[in-house]
C-alpha cells in the first residue's frame, strides 16, 4: 500500500459532497479555497454545475484531471461506493468525515468492515471514518471542517498533533492559535479503518518541519506499534508528548491480584513511552504546554530541565511561598542560593525583599525600574545548583506588565536554563502581557500549582535518549525457558500449593509445605513438619484466602485437624454467599517462615506491551498502603534495588530505629528472576504475584510464603 504523501501533499483534491453553504459542511470549500492551498480543488456534487467559481462536477470518475486526495463529506451509506469509484479514477487517498459507523454498534460496525474490503480491493488509503480530517501548513492545506481551523494559517512553529478525537483535536489547534504557537500539521484519525495514529504520527516525526509531535489515543491496541512509535522519535532527535483518555479503572480487565488492583491500567503505556523519552501528560492544557517546551530544548543544551531544582523569582513574597510548597509536593527543590549569587542580587532587590529562594522583588522594583526583573532571572539561572526559573508575577499590570513581559522574553531568549511564568491575574488584566509572553515561546501559568506539576514533567522527562539504532532491543533474559515454564505452571491459575516447582525453578525459596484433603491428612502433614503451622485454604476460586477467613497462622501439630474442618467451611461459607465455584476441601499445611519485612512483588501484562514488574510493601494490607514502584520487566539487579529505595518503606529494609537491616540483596534476587520469567512468559501471562514475599535479616534471605500465577491457555 502507498504511504501517507498524498493526504499531506496533493496537487490536486475533489471534495466530493462540496457545499457553499454557510456552517460545517461549507467549511471544507471556503478552507481550500481561501486559505492559500496552490493546487487543483474539484467540487463534486450532482446537484450544482458551479461551486465558489470552481466547476462542479457529477463524481470523481468525472473529473479532468489527476487528484490525489478525495475528501468525502457524503453520508455514511454512500461511502463505500465512493471509495470504489475513487480507486476506479485512480485517486489514491480518502478522507471520510462522515459519522454512523463502528462507533454507532453493529450495523456500523458492518459497514466499517465493508469500507475496509472496499479500500483494500481499491488500493486506497483511508483516514477515518468519522474524522475531521488534516491540516498542513507548509501547503496551506485544510481538508477539513473543524471551527478550529477558523482564521486560516500563521507560520508555524515546529509543533504537530495527531488525535482519535476530532473534538480534542480542535480544540488542541484553536488553544495551539491563542497560545501564539500555529500548528505545522493537524491530523484526526477517527475510527482508523486504516490509517492509524502510530502511521500518521510516524510520518510527521519523518517531516523536517515538525519537532515535536502531539498525540491523543482514547484505544491503545498497538502495543508494539506505541513503542516502535517512541522509539522513532528519540532515533529522529524528535520528541512525543502524548495525553492518553481512558485509563482509569473503569473498563479495567479484572484483575485478581493485590498487584493488578494497585498498578493504574496506563502504567504500562507510562513505561514504555517513558523507556524512548516521550512525556506522558494528563490533560489538554499539559499537552500544549509540555510540547511548547520541549520544542525550545536544543538551546538549552543536553541537561533541559535537568533535576528540577527550582529558582523561585517573585513579585510577591506570600507567592513565592506557595510556589516553594507546590515544588515539595511535587518533589522538587528549591535550594539555597550561592554567596555570589546573592551577593549579585542584592543592589537589585529592594530593601524589603530578599535574596533567598525564593527571591522576592517586591512591588517596589517596579516603581524604579521594571525592566530589573529580568536580570534577577538571568542571576538566579547562573547559580550553579538551579536548573530552572520559576517566575510568579502577581498583580502586574498595564504598561509595566507589558514591559515585564517584553524584558521576560528576551531575558528567556538569553538563558543556558529554561524558564517558565505564572502570572496570578484576571485574563482582562493579563491578556496582552501573556500574548506577549507566548508569542516568544515561553508558557504562562495561571496558577503556581499548575506551574510545578509543569517543572516537574518535564525534569521527569529529562533529555532526549541517545538515538539508537531501528533494530536495538532491550537485552533479554536467558535463564529460563518459556516451555518449562508453561509445563511447571500447568494450568491458568496457579497458587503457592501448585507452585512449588516454579518457585523453585525460578531460585525463589519457600517453606516447606504438604496438601491435605480432609482432617487426616492434615493431621499427619503437621506432624511431618512440626509446629507452628499456617493452614490456607488452596483453590483457584479464592484467590484472596483472608478475605474469607481462610487463612490461620501459628496453629499448633495437635490442632492442625481442628483447624482444616474450620477452614473448610469458611470456604464454603464464602462460596455459597458468591454463588461461585464448587466446594474447598484442599488445605495447604505449611510451616511458618521466619518473622521479616513483608514485600510485594508481582507481574501485570496486557495490551502488548512488555509485562510491568511491580514492588512493594507487602501483605494484607497492600493495596490498602499503596506503596509500590514499578518498571517494564526484565529489570537487573541495579534497577531492582532502585525500585526498592522508591517506597516509602525503604527505611524498613535498610533498618529503622535501631532494627537490624533486611537481606535486600535476597529481595533483588527474587525481583530480577521474577521480571526474567515474566519477560520469557509474556503473551502467555496475565498477572504473577508473590505476596508476601518475607525479607529476613540481612545474610539470611528472603522467602515466598504466597503465590498466584494467571495465564492464557491456548
Amino acid at each position: 500500500m502507498p504511504g501517507l504523501e498524498a493526504f499531506f501533499e496533493p496537487d490536486a483534491v475533489a471534495l466530493v459532497g462540496a457545499s457553499d453553504r454557510d456552517g460545517l459542511l461549507g467549511r471544507p470549500l471556503r478552507y481550500l479555497t481561501e486559505f492559500g492551498y496552490a493546487g487543483t480543488v474539484y467540487p463534486v456534487n450532482p446537484r450544482y454545475t458551479e461551486m465558489r467559481g470552481l466547476p462542479c462536477f457529477r463524481s470523481v470518475t468525472a473529473l479532468p484531471g489527476p487528484v490525489d486526495l478525495a475528501v468525502l463529506q457524503i453520508p455514511a451509506a454512500k461511502v463505500v461506493d465512493t471509495v470504489a469509484e475513487c480507486g476506479e479514477a485512480g485517486i489514491r487517498a480518502v478522507i471520510v468525515l462522515a459519522s454512523g459507523f463502528a462507533e454507532i454498534g453493529h450495523e456500523g460496525r458492518r459497514l466499517q468492515d465493508r469500507l475496509q474490503q472496499a479500500a483494500r480491493s481499491a488500493g486506497v488509503r483511508v483516514l477515518g471514518p468519522n474524522c475531521q480530517g488534516i491540516l498542513y501548513a507548509p501547503r496551506r492545506l485544510a481538508a477539513t471542517f473543524t471551527a478550529g481551523a477558523d482564521g486560516g494559517f500563521a507560520p508555524s512553529t515546529g509543533l504537530a498533533y495527531v488525535g482519535q478525537s476530532g473534538a480534542i483535536g480542535g480544540s488542541v489547534l484553536d488553544l495551539a492559535r491563542e497560545r501564539r504557537q500555529p500548528l505545522a500539521a493537524w491530523v484526526s484519525t477517527g475510527n482508523q479503518v486504516d490509517v492509524d495514529l502510530v502511521e500518521a504520527a510516524s510520518h510527521l516525526l519523518h517531516d523536517d518541519r515538525v519537532d515535536v509531535c502531539m498525540c491523543y489515543l482514547e484505544e491503545v491496541g498497538d502495543g508494539p506499534g506505541c513503542e516502535a512509535l517512541a522509539r522513532l522519535a528519540a532515533e529522529l532527535d524528535k520528541r512525543l508528548v502524548v495525553l492518553r483518555a481512558g485509563s482509569s479503572e473503569a473498563g479495567r480487565r479484572a484483575v485478581a491480584s493485590h498487584t493488578g488492583a494497585m498498578v493504574r491500567p496506563s502504567m504500562a503505556f507510562e513505561l514504555v513511552s517513558r523507556r524512548w523519552g516521550a512525556v506522558v501528560v494528563d490533560d489538554v492544557d499539559e499537552l500544549l504546554d509540555t510540547a511548547i517546551a520541549l520544542r525550545g530544548r536544543r538551546s538549552l543544551g543536553p541537561s533541559f530541565y535537568g533535576r528540577g531544582r527550582v529558582g523561585v523569582v517573585t513579585t510577591s513574597g506570600g507567592a513565592g511561598i506557595l510556589l516553594t510548597d507546590h515544588c515539595a509536593r511535587q518533589g522538587l527543590g528549591v535550594p539555597d542560593l550561592g554567596d555570589g549569587t546573592r551577593v549579585r542580587l542584592a543592589p537589585l532587590v529592594p530593601e524589603f525583599g530578599s535574596v533567598a529562594n525564593p527571591v522576592d522583588v517586591t512591588a517596589q522594583l517596579f516603581n524604579r525600574n521594571d525592566q530589573g526583573f529580568g536580570d534577577i532571572c538571568e542571576i538566579v539561572a547562573a547559580d550553579q545548583d538551579v536548573d530552572v526559573v520559576g517566575a510568579v508575577v502577581t498583580m502586574v499590570t498595564g504598561e509595566a506588565a507589558d514591559r515585564l513581559a517584553a524584558d521576560l522574553t528576551s531575558t528567556a531568549a538569553r538563558l543556558a536554563k529554561p524558564l517558565a511564568v505564572a502570572w496570578l491575574a484576571s485574563e482582562e488584566q493579563t491578556r496582552n502581557p501573556k500574548a506577549i509572553l507566548r508569542a516568544g515561546g515561553l508558557n504562562v501559568f495561571g496558577s503556581v500549582g499548575a506551574l510545578a506539576r509543569s517543572i516537574r514533567r518535564l525534569a521527569e522527562a529529562g533529555p532526549q535518549p541517545t538515538p539508537v539504532s531501528p533494530t536495538a532491543e532491550r537485552p533479554g533474559p536467558a535463564r529460563f525457558d518459556r516451555g518449562k515454564l508453561l509445563g511447571l505452571l500447568g494450568r491458568e491459575v496457579v497458587t503457592e500449593a501448585d507452585g512449588v516447582a516454579f518457585l523453585d525453578e525460578l531460585g525463589v525459596r519457600h517453606p516447606r509445605s504438604l496438601v491435605a484433603r480432609n482432617a487426616d491428612e492434615a493431621a499427619a502433614a503437621a506432624e511431618s513438619l512440626g509446629g507452628p503451622l499456617a493452614l490456607k485454604v488452596s483453590s483457584p476460586d479464592v484467590l484472596h484466602k483472608t478475605d474469607v477467613g481462610g487463612v490461620r497462622l501459628d496453629v499448633a501439630a495437635a490442632d492442625a485437624g481442628r483447624v482444616y474442618g474450620e477452614l473448610v467451611a469458611a470456604a464454603g461459607r464464602a462460596a455459597a454467599g458468591r454463588r461461585a465455584g464448587g466446594p474447598v476441601s484442599t488445605i495447604l499445611v505449611q510451616a511458618m517462615a521466619p518473622a521479616g519485612t513483608e514485600l510485594i512483588v508481582g507481574v501485570t501484562a496486557e495490551d502488548g506491551f512488555p509485562p510491568v514488574l511491580t514492588v512493594g510493601i507487602g501483605g494484607t494490607a497492600a493495596e490498602l498502603y499503596g506503596d509500590v514502584a514499578s518498571a517494564l520487566a526484565p529489570v537487573d539487579p541495579e534497577e531492582a534495588r532502585a525500585m526498592l529505595r522508591r517506597l516509602r518503606g525503604w527505611p524498613l529494609l535498610a533498618g529503622h530505629r535501631g532494627r537490624p537491616p533486611r537481606d535486600v540483596e535476597a529481595a533483588v534476587a527474587v525481583i530480577v528472576a521474577v521480571g526474567e520469567a515474566a519477560a520469557v512468559l509474556a503473551d502467555d501471562l496475565l498477572e504473577l504475584e508473590i505476596n508476601p514475599l518475607i525479607a529476613g535479616p540481612a545474610g539470611e534471605g528472603a522467602m515466598a510464603v504466597d503465590l498466584l500465577v494467571r495465564t492464557i491457555r491456548t
